[in-house]
């Protein structure tokens, strides 16, 4: 048959055009086994773990939905995003870019499960270079025991094994009985039930469907490494993330400290949860005040920089907008954004054109979200053609000041989400006043900040208010 590598719909012969999502050239082949071999059926079947039973339907008022107790996972950014730590019997997959950081952030969670037994597939990496990484992230953790130390079987260990083929894994896993088992990657693990080689569309398929019936008929939790392509989605069928139970996905700029952990898929947890690391030499460090790291304390008198308060996920924090506005040296003007959509960026300098009369069709605009982050929060606009506008005047805004605020088409400052969690930010940072749109006054009581609040219902309103 031929799968889409995108979303996943089967058809028995190949389509150009994917009648489910709409995308061209995705459908793949898939060779269907005639008869799958006997020893992977038995691998994964209920009694091969043998704490469960076969299966047979059962009335929904008899099922049992006591809620079990999370894995802690020694990571508090980590947790948040899992929704209070990790399920036991899940399946976990984690997505990233090449060198992001997913290995080492798995890693060095897992040196810190003292009192579980954790079971460490790779099939990229060497045991000695696994040795080499562990030493640098958690030297304690990962040092020869003592005599006067506990056993392993009493203290939890951590139990490398360099393997690619997925009916060995099964015997590994049931020979130790670990409390989780951590794949590195999915890509690179291989079944005989699929005449297909590594990484190719029915090996991951078919690798991720066993490991689900393992883990749910009774075997640990396991978390699945897996890379990203090149359009920025996680390699292999779209099926393997309606296949696993979460998807998390690790991202940011190499060439910048900051890292950011998104929940694209939680089954037992929100969406909305964020979490950033710093990356440092000895590893990620969970970033649990993320605004005082984003924040320089140098802007004042800068002109083209703006403090807008933004949320991402369910976390507000404060981000610095910079904007650099110039004539153009050639003919045609220049439009670059980093960390910011670009096509927003038009809108909003269309707005500011037409609605508020600067014209820059030939300027030279250059926006940039410091810290590296990418922001996809509406809220930010205000900052950002205030940004822009501080850097066409050459006046600076004052650098106790703050914005918040979505613009709209025709140039009023349309209300934002959880107002309240904005301005608390603001006011626990010692900022003296905020920016905010008018129609979110009715959501809050001004009584309770003492931050000064300043409404505005257009983008004129604002720019009165920052320059007089």
């Amino acid at each position: 048959m031929y799968v889409c590598d995108n979303c996943g719909q089967e058809s028995q012969k190949w389509l150009g055009k994917c009648p489910s999502c709409g995308q061209w050239n995705t459908f793949k082949e898939f060779r269907v086994p005639a008869k799958a071999p006997a020893g992977a059926a038995a691998r994964v079947s209920p009694e091969a773990t043998g704490n469960a039973t076969a299966s047979h339907p059962t009335p929904l008022r008899d099922i049992r939905a006591d809620e079990e107790p999370r894995m802690d996972m020694g990571d508090s950014e980590l947790n948040r995003v899992l929704g209070g730590g990790l399920v036991p019997g899940s399946l976990l997959l984690l997505g990233g870019e090449p060198g992001i950081g997913k290995s080492t952030l798995v890693l060095q969670t897992i040196l810190r499960l003292k009192d579980r037994k954790v079971l460490y597939v790779s099939g990229e990496e060497s045991a000695r270079q696994l040795k080499l990484r562990a030493d640098r992230l958690c030297p304690t953790a990962s040092a020869s025991p003592s005599a006067a130390e506990p056993s392993s079987s009493e203290a939890g260990s951590l139990l490398v094994i360099c393997d690619t083929s997925l009916e060995s894994i099964f015997d590994h896993i049931a020979a130790e009985r670990p409390d989780l088992v951590v794949i590195d990657s999915i890509q690179t693990i291989a079944t005989s039930a699929v005449e297909s080689s590594p990484g190719s569309l029915a090996q991951i398929r078919e690798c991720a469907q066993q490991l689900l019936k393992y883990t749910k008929s009774g075997g640990p939790s396991i978390i699945l490494i897996g890379h990203i392509n090149k359009e920025g989605t996680i390699a292999g069928p779209k099926v393997l993330e309606h296949i696993v139970d979460t998807v998390l996905q690790f991202e940011g700029d190499q060439h910048y400290l900051y890292r950011i952990l998104r929940s694209q898929k939680n089954r037992f947890g929100s969406t909305a949860e964020l979490g950033i690391y710093e990356m440092r030499s000895d590893g990620l460090r969970p970033v649990s005040n993320p605004s005082e790291l984003l924040l320089t304390d140098n802007q004042d008198g800068l002109s083209g920089i703006a403090i807008a308060a933004a949320i991402e996920g369910v976390r507000p924090f404060l981000i610095e907008t910079q904007a650099l506005v110039s004539t153009a040296a050639y003919g045609t003007a220049q439009r670059s954004a980093n960390g910011f959509d670009y096509r927003r960026l038009n809108m909003l300098l269309a707005v500011l054109e037409k609605r508020v009369g600067f014209k820059l069709a030939q300027k030279d605009v250059f926006l940039n979200i410091a810290g590296g982050l990418r922001v996809t929060d509406p809220a930010i606009d205000l900052a950002v053609i205030a940004a822009i506008l501080s850097s066409n005047v050459d006046t600076a805004i004052e650098g106790d000041t703050c914005l918040t605020g979505e613009v709209g088409l025709s140039g009023e400052i349309r209300p934002v989400s959880r107002i309240d969690q904005r301005i608390a930010e603001a006011q626990r940072l010692g900022f003296r006043r905020i920016i905010i749109p008018a129609a979110s006054l009715k959501a809050i009581n001004p009584h309770d900040y003492t931050i000064e609040l300043t409404p505005c219902r257009r983008v004129e309103d604002a720019f009165r208010a920052l320059f007089g």
